[in-house]
């Protein structure tokens, strides 16, 4: 699709405002939202290493900061020296994050840097996960 095409593009070019010292490996992600607006991210790290965050969470927090909660897909690439030879998956604390706010279709894609992705749903990347439906439901039975 058109629009996929195009936020691997984005991703590609957020990664390229990753600040990555320490690991050396850079991760940029464009974020669609349903409204059509397009968040960009990228990993930032820190010498402590636990405040460091995922460039799929900064695409999210500055989404949600600006009054967004819903979302439609991701484009998530990433590689070493700034370079997306390979797929770069979520890790477990952003598809978390994700569930947050996204629902089983949210797709998310995983690009490189010649412009392929693969693409994914969060279901398939988070089966079986915890939301915020899981409180619904326990507030419910109270």
């Amino acid at each position: 699709m058109k629009k996929y095409d195009e936020l691997v593009r984005r991703a590609l070019c957020a990664m390229k405002q990753a600040y990555s010292p320490y690991s050396g490996f850079s991760v940029g992600a464009a974020l669609l939202s349903r409204s059509g607006k397009i968040y960009l991210g990228c990993n930032i790290e820190n010498a402590a290493y636990s405040p460091s965050v995922c460039a799929e969470r900064v695409a999210l927090f500055k989404a949600v900061s600006e009054g967004e909660r819903e979302f439609e897909a991701i484009a998530i690439v990433g590689g070493s020296s700034a370079d997306a030879k390979d797929e770069c998956p979520p890790c477990g604390v952003c598809r978390q994050v994700m569930r947050e706010f996204c629902g089983d279709d949210f797709v998310i894609l995983l690009g490189k840097k010649d412009g392929s992705y693969r693409r994914f749903t969060l279901f398939g990347l988070l089966p079986e996960s915890f939301s915020p439906r899981q409180l619904e439901k326990e507030e419910a039975q109270k």
